[in-house]
């Protein structure tokens, strides 16, 4: 399954992304850590790159879960995850998302995660989309914000980042605010300047 959209193109991970992951995981470890959930009953033990792709392709397997590699002009240059899909009475998600620096503020991260907002509402049929950022990350605030999701507050010591709890801000969007869609919207915004 791929999803494009302009030079932004998103795709399951594979295997041999392995040496790209890593090489940008390595490059952005400063950039990224401060933002990143942690588990903390596996502090300093992760899951190994091979290990991580058979977990992300089982969990879309079953439907609970959908990773993206974000490529932009054929290079791996972030990731888009959409995890603890539900169905039944809620129908919702949580999209999670990061991006090397050198390509943070150039609009990629806001076309993936339109993209994939998308594919929530009119592929997977969900009712509810929803995104939790730390109130101190000012890019990740840009994103929702050009977005148009709805800020609905405070999540106190909501996820384990970088051997702490820490608050969250959640945002969300349900099925009836997208019309015909968040790459349609954005277009359409970028067109108006």
């Amino acid at each position: 399954m791929e999803l494009t959209d302009g030079v932004v193109r998103l795709r399951p991970l594979r295997r041999r992304d392995a040496a790209a992951w890593e090489r940008l995981r390595r490059e952005n470890h400063h950039w990224l850590s401060r933002w990143e959930a942690t588990a903390p009953s596996l502090e300093g033990r992760r899951p190994t790159f091979a290990q991580y792709v058979r977990d992300q392709a089982r969990a879309a397997r079953r439907g609970t879960g959908y990773s993206f590699g974000v490529e932009v002009d054929g290079e791996l240059v972030g990731h888009v995850t959409v995890s603890s899909v539900t169905l039944g009475s809620l129908r919702g998600c949580a999209i999670g998302y990061w991006i090397g620096e050198r390509w943070a503020g150039r609009g990629y991260i806001p076309r993936a995660v339109a993209l994939v907002t998308d594919f929530c509402f009119f592929e997977l049929g969900l009712h509810r989309v929803e995104i939790n950022i730390r109130p101190e990350n000012a890019a990740s605030l840009r994103v929702v914000e050009k977005l148009g999701f709805r800020d609905e507050g405070l999540r106190e010591r909501y996820l384990h980042i970088d051997g702490a709890w820490c608050d969250h801000r959640t945002f969300a969007l349900t099925s009836e605010e997208v019309g015909d869609g968040l790459v349609a919207a954005l277009a359409r915004s970028l067109e108006r300047g």
